[in-house]
């Protein structure tokens, strides 16, 4: 819409709030659709040596051990294979097509490579002996399949039994009661069309897209809505999220639900300054010199549980770093390719691949600072409160912990 980058206050918002939140539905309708219409092929151009024909087939696949798997693929050779096979129905070429298509298997490491080390397609191209093009519809492809056939096992609503299970995690775990996640956003760095600059630049004023997510105990995600303009509020993204919509039709928690403290709770999530109070929100009271010893360890024990999700960011972009700048991709495949590393961050740590902490060097430049807009107060549930105040009386009777 014309001019939309213009607008202030709550009229820009509110059309940015209905915008995205339309497109964040329509992703999995155009997911399918893309699939029936799409064709999987792929034409390499001319291998550009023979050494670089040779390379994959001779080299990676035969002589590489398991250390040059996990730093080149981020995962193990027997994980690369299993999300191989996973994602051959939404891969393989058809019979009756002429040309030649790149092996399946070659295609996935095409892309896992771009994905984990951000490497320009015109670089990472001579290595696999195919042109940047090829390189780069890859990358989309394999994208969409992860998407379209990882998601339903890897990053989707817990049923209550799993909800159950989480819930003794973090209290295991995390020393937090009655908690089945940890809410939070991510930032990724991006070059906006320029008709689109201010709605993506960010309170720090950065051009960035907004992820909002929903980690476990164990750090894995099962809840992300993505490609949110920079310019928006961690609470605006919220309201437009899917997750709000699962929390107010009540299936974040058993119907009736389970009892905390003597009373019917919901389970709770843990955000922090950026997002309403809510009775399945909590979030720390403000700092200031009038808190009390109880609000103090309430303030402690939420912000320590919360660092699950904060080390679930710095993984996945350490991990897979095109999160870290998306130079190459457009805005049309950036809520796939975020949700394509999410996915894969969940494969991976589900597979108990191991982690390499040198991934994580840069991965937090200094010179882009995180945007922390507090929520407005008109959308904070007074009736919050109590359950916050019912946590403070937990970690009270269980003391110091």
């Amino acid at each position: 819409m014309a001019g939309a980058g213009g607008w202030d206050g709550p009229q820009r918002r509110a059309w940015l709030r209905h915008y995205y939140s339309q497109r964040q539905k329509r992703l999995m309708t155009l997911l399918i659709a893309r699939r029936r219409r799409t064709s999987c092929y792929f034409y390499p151009r001319a291998w550009p040596s023979v050494r670089s024909t040779d390379w994959w087939e001779r080299v990676v696949l035969k002589e590489f051990g398991p250390q040059d798997w996990l730093e080149k693929f981020r995962m193990s050779k027997e994980t690369f294979f299993y999300v191989c096979n996973q994602l051959r129905p939404g891969l393989a070429p058809h019979s009756a097509h002429f040309h030649p298509t790149l092996p399946l298997e070659k295609r996935v490491a095409v892309a896992l490579w771009h994905l984990a080390t951000n490497v320009e397609y015109q670089t990472l191209s001579p290595l696999f002996g195919v042109g940047p093009s090829t390189v780069q519809t890859c990358v989309r492809e394999v994208s969409y399949a992860v998407v379209l056939l990882l998601k339903p096992l890897y990053l989707r609503l817990p049923n209550e039994k799993e909800l159950e299970n989480m819930v003794r995690i973090f209290r295991t775990r995390w020393g937090f009661p009655h908690c089945i996640g940890a809410l939070d956003s991510l930032h990724i760095p991006i070059h906006p069309p320029l008709r689109l600059s201010a709605d993506y630049c960010n309170g720090q004023g950065w051009h960035s897209i907004l992820t909002q997510a929903t980690v476990d105990g164990l750090g894995q995600f099962w809840d992300v809505s993505t490609a949110f303009p920079g310019s928006m509020e961690n609470s605006a993204v919220l309201e437009s999220s899917s997750l709000w919509v699962l929390a107010k039709e009540g299936r974040l928690c058993p119907n009736p639900p389970k009892h905390f403290m003597g009373k019917a709770q919901k389970y709770v999530l843990l955000g922090d300054a950026t997002y309403p109070l809510q009775d399945w929100i909590l979030k720390p009271y403000q700092e200031d010199e009038n808190l009390t010893q109880r609000q103090l360890q309430f303030n402690y024990r939420l912000k320590r549980a919360h660092s699950v999700i904060e080390n679930a960011f710095l993984r996945l972009k350490a991990r897979w770093q095109i999160l870290l700048k998306c130079d190459d991709c457009s805005l049309e495949l950036l809520p796939t390719l975020v949700l394509a590393c999410c996915i894969l961050h969940n494969v991976c740590e589900a597979h108990d691949n191991p982690f390499n902490e040198e991934w994580l060097e840069g991965t937090e430049p200094t010179e882009l600072p995180k945007p922390c807009q507090p929520a407005p107060a008109a959308m904070e549930d007074s009736r919050a409160e109590q359950v916050r105040e019912l946590m403070c009386q937990y970690f009270e009777s269980c003391g110091e912990g």
